[in-house]
């Protein structure tokens, strides 16, 4: 279907459900046609003004040959000119398939790999970051599980973000973070290098995922802190195992073992979600392989240089030296360029 036929179906599709509201449909109809509405408005709205811009294009052009008017002709046509690449190209990114999972809020599960404390160090450090990339998004961050070693870093960090868009903005971020730097316990001022791995799950509804009660297996344990201290003396800890996908999660961050039970199978439902969509979107993902990486954690993505000050991002090979800012949170220059390539791709494959 070319370009030109897609915009009139959507232009006229936006007319019929106007149509259909106005004569009061109710119910399921009426939301689901409310719901659709909203999300062709704004398309609608791009195509009346290129639309708008082809007329005046036309009248621009009929008016070159009237002497009186050529030159205020040209200015308009130059104008024109420039506007409607723009327009057309806001249009096809807006009709490219949308990942219906962009919209949700994301669970974020960060633990050290290669490097031993000082990973361990660094992994507390990102954790941080998103924690503050969020604050700066007005996004809501929780807690999950937190888990440190008896030095002071993370072994595992697992967080709830909440909020408008948050798996479109850090589902690129999943992957193998590298560090070098020179670690605090370093007495010959060697620099090392250590990884962290990040993944970033969009958040599952129970709608989304079937879980079937026979097939889990839950445990209750006594939690406890670092090297075994703060020991409970209930049986709060939860660990729930998906029997037919082998997946279990661990959950003791609260000393209610309810509210265990209902965190970790909020982690459980996201990590069976995230699995169904690997599968859906395979052929997705090998397309855009070459472009953003599949965001597999088998993948070293991005490269911290504390010595240098730089970070460098593996995938669009863009390196940005404000160690310090992005450390703070400001994650915007990677995560738009990371969108924008992504949507290259997309288009290139569209064509």
């Amino acid at each position: 279907m070319s370009f030109a036929l897609k915009l009139d179906r959507i232009a006229a599709r936006t007319d019929e459900l106007r149509d259909q509201l106005a004569a009061g449909v109710a119910g399921d109809l009426y939301a689901r046609a409310s719901k659709e509405l909203s999300d062709l408005e704004p398309i609608a709205a791009r195509i009346a003004e290129l639309r708008a811009a082809e007329q005046a294009r036309a009248e621009a052009e009929s008016l070159l040959a009237d002497p009186e008017m050529h030159e205020l002709a040209e200015v308009e046509l130059r104008t024109l000119k420039e506007r409607m690449p723009a327009l057309e190209h806001e249009l096809r990114l807006a009709l490219l398939p949308r990942d219906e999972a962009d919209e949700r809020s994301g669970i974020l599960e960060i633990r050290p790999a290669a490097g031993g404390d000082e990973a361990a160090l660094f992994a507390t450090e990102l954790f941080a970051m998103y924690q503050k990339y969020a604050a700066l998004r007005g996004w809501r961050f929780e807690i999950l599980d937190y888990t440190d070693t008896e030095l002071g870093g993370l072994k595992e960090g697992i967080a709830e973000i909440t909020g408008r868009n948050v798996f479109a903005r850090l589902k690129y971020e999943s992957g193998v973070h590298r560090v070098q730097r020179v670690p605090a316990t370093e007495s010959q001022g060697r620099i090392h290098t250590s990884t962290v791995t990040v993944a970033v799950l969009p958040e599952a509804e129970e709608v989304d995922v079937q879980i079937n009660e026979d097939d889990l297996r839950i445990d209750v344990y006594r939690a406890s802190g670092a090297g075994g201290q703060h020991v409970n003396k209930t049986e709060s800890a939860v660990r729930i195992t998906h029997l037919p996908t082998g997946l279990a999660v661990a959950m003791q961050e609260e000393k209610s073992q309810h509210k265990n039970r209902a965190k970790a199978m909020k982690i459980l439902r996201a990590r069976l979600y995230e699995q169904q969509r690997a599968s859906l979107h395979a052929t997705r993902a090998a397309d855009r392989r070459a472009q953003v990486g599949t965001g597999d954690r088998s993948e070293r993505i991005r490269t911290y240089n504390f010595p240098q000050g730089r970070v460098s991002d593996h995938r669009i090979n863009l390196t940005l030296y404000k160690i310090d800012r992005v450390m703070a949170g400001e994650l915007d220059e990677f995560i738009d360029a990371l969108t924008a390539e992504d949507q290259a791709a997309r288009l290139a494959a569209e064509a």
